[in-house]
């Protein structure tokens, strides 16, 4: 089963992201920032970072591109307001991370986050 590593700081996002991406078979674990999520990483691996972009403690490109250092296999879609931020080559997200711009359809996170996996 794929595990997924989710870091969303709005309580309710993060409750429904959690909740559609369990109905649909996935194990998720998940923070309210990124420094409680990089922690977890170091202790676990995981399939795939799911992270908001906009967080407190560690921002979610920073928690992607440590996390990525630690497992260069780690999967990582951004959900964020803010894609051209994510989009910006300067921002030294990992190469194949998807972005997925709020507001989304959490029919449509699921299927992305299946794709990615599948991939």
């Amino acid at each position: 089963m794929s595990q997924i590593l989710l870091a969303e700081d709005d309580n309710d996002m993060r409750r429904f992201l959690s909740r559609a991406l369990q109905n649909a078979g996935y194990e998720v674990v998940s923070f309210d920032n990124g420094k409680s999520a990089y922690d977890r990483l170091r202790e676990e691996p995981f399939t795939l970072l799911l992270t908001d972009i906009v967080m407190p403690e560690m921002d979610g490109i920073e928690l992607a591109r440590r996390a990525t250092e630690l497992d260069p296999d780690l999967k990582v879609m951004f959900i964020t307001g803010f894609a051209a931020v994510a989009l910006n080559p300067d921002s030294n997200t990992p190469k194949d991370a998807k972005v997925l711009s709020k507001p989304f359809h959490l029919r449509d996170l699921v299927n992305e986050v299946s794709k990615m996996l599948a991939a």
